[in-house]
């Protein structure tokens, strides 16, 4: 058994770098995943606010049913 042969401390830091060289890898791949999503929310956004644009003299339903 391989685990026998290695201290806790290597075990912690063969780990830490391990998890260290997963971040450094993934991390360009989730910025450019949240940048495209925060343009297409930003492209959908004016949209939404054309169609839910209200007059002036109308009221807004506040949900207090009166």
């Amino acid at each position: 058994m391989i685990f026998g042969r290695l201290s806790f401390s290597q075990i912690a830091l063969v780990t830490l770098v391990g998890v260290a060289g997963g971040v450094y890898v993934y991390k360009p791949i989730y910025e450019q995943y949240n940048k495209e999503q925060r343009l297409l929310k930003e492209k959908k956004e004016p949209q939404q606010l054309g169609e839910q644009k209200e007059t002036p003299n109308s009221k807004s339903d506040c949900g207090c049913h009166h």
